[in-house]
Order: C-alpha cells, then sequence, then structure tokens
C-alpha cells in the first residue's frame, strides 16, 4: 500500500503542479505581469513550494537513500517536516482560504488536487511507511525556518510586485498589527503540527516494534 501511495503522490502532485503552472501562466500574463513575474507569481506560493517537497520527498523515497540534494528528501527529518507543511496547507486552505474564493474549470481540479488529495495522500503515506521514529525535537528548528523564510519573503516581495499571495498577509488591507497576529496564530499552527508530526512519529514507531513478533 506504502508504494502505491508513492506512486500515487508523485504522479497527482506532478501533474496537478504542471497543470497549475499552465493554466495559472496565461492568466497571470493576462492579469499584465510578465513573463518572469508570471513565474515568480507561481512560485511565491507556500502551497506550490510544500507540494513540490511532497513530490520530491515522494520520488526520493521511491528510489532508496542516496546522496546529493535529492537524496536528502528521503531523510526522516525531510519527510516529517513536509508532513508538518503540507498538513499546515490543507487547514489552512479549509479554515481561512477556501470561503474567500469560488474556482470554476480546470482551477477548481487544481485546487481540489493541490490543497485536498495531494495533503491526503502525503499524510496516508506518512504514517503507514514515512514515520519510523528518527526524527528529534532538534528537528523543529529547521523545519519552522521553512515557514519563517516564506514569510519574510513574502512580505518582502509585497512592495515591490505590489500584491502578496494570501490575504492574510496584506498589510494594506489589515495593517501592520493585522498581519503580525496572522503570521503569529500560523507560527503557532506550524509549531504545534510539527509536535504532532513529533509525537506520531515515536508513537508509530513504538507501536509496530510491540506488534513485531519475539
Amino acid at each position: 500500500m506504502a508504494r502505491w501511495l508513492q506512486i500515487a503522490g508523485l504522479a497527482i502532485g506532478l501533474a496537478a503542479l504542471i497543470l497549475q503552472f499552465a493554466i495559472t501562466m496565461p492568466a497571470s500574463m493576462a492579469a499584465g505581469r510578465s513573463f518572469f513575474g508570471s513565474v515568480v507569481f507561481y512560485f511565491s506560493f507556500f502551497t506550490i513550494l510544500t507540494n513540490i517537497g511532497a513530490v520530491l520527498v515522494h520520488l526520493a523515497s521511491l528510489r532508496g537513500a542516496g546522496t546529493g540534494l535529492l537524496g536528502r528528501f528521503s531523510s526522516a527529518r525531510m519527510r516529517g517536516g513536509v508532513a508538518a507543511a503540507i498538513a499546515m496547507v490543507m487547514i489552512v486552505y479549509v479554515t481561512v482560504l477556501a470561503p474567500l474564493w469560488q474556482p470554476e474549470g480546470l482551477f477548481l481540479v487544481c485546487d481540489v488536487l493541490l490543497h485536498y488529495v495531494t495533503p491526503v495522500i502525503y499524510l496516508l503515506w506518512w504514517l503507514t511507511a514515512g514515520a519510523d521514529g528518527s526524527t528529534r525535537w532538534a528537528d523543529i528548528g529547521y523545519w519552522v525556518a521553512y515557514p519563517v523564510i516564506y514569510l519574510v519573503y513574502a512580505l518582502a516581495r509585497a512592495p515591490i510586485a505590489g500584491e502578496v499571495p494570501y490575504p492574510f498577509l496584506d498589510i494594506a488591507a489589515n495593517g501592520v498589527a493585522g498581519v503580525a497576529r496572522s503570521a503569529l496564530a500560523m507560527t503557532i499552527l506550524f509549531l504545534v503540527l510539527c509536535v504532532a508530526v513529533i509525537v506520531a512519529d515515536r508513537s508509530i514507531s513504538s507501536l509496530r516494534r510491540a506488534a513485531r513478533p519475539n
């Protein structure tokens, strides 16, 4: 089952990312962005970056442990970090972003795939095979660096591009205090998810050891 989940996660995730790029580029350029600006716009979403991470974990794990950049995506630290991040993608979208817009056509297809299907597949795979008890509490520091760096990037890009990827990061609309509250809430949520990943990883590993015949 785990291997089929990996294959499904890799195939669906890659297809969804490519399709999202294919429909985003012309729509973005029609909105007045340049080709380069549209590419940057596409890669400025936490959802896109995290789904790319999930695809790379699936690919690296299917290939087996290796060296180089791709090999790092097969590590327990990376598997756990992506689990926390992609869970956050789904939770924030369902609770905050989904009510704000009504996508149609292929945009709806990508919306469902990237915010619901790929997170569920990844988390199911991680719970059944990716969690092996190898994560450490110190890993949380590495994991938190990802959303923090992303937040700095999104806020730094905002005055240059005149836009933000998510409405809760819009200082013009929400004020500095409003954005700060949103950022704090997201950080706390991510920390909670990181702790949940560590606890789940260790618990699942213990249950597997207990289930092995002596």
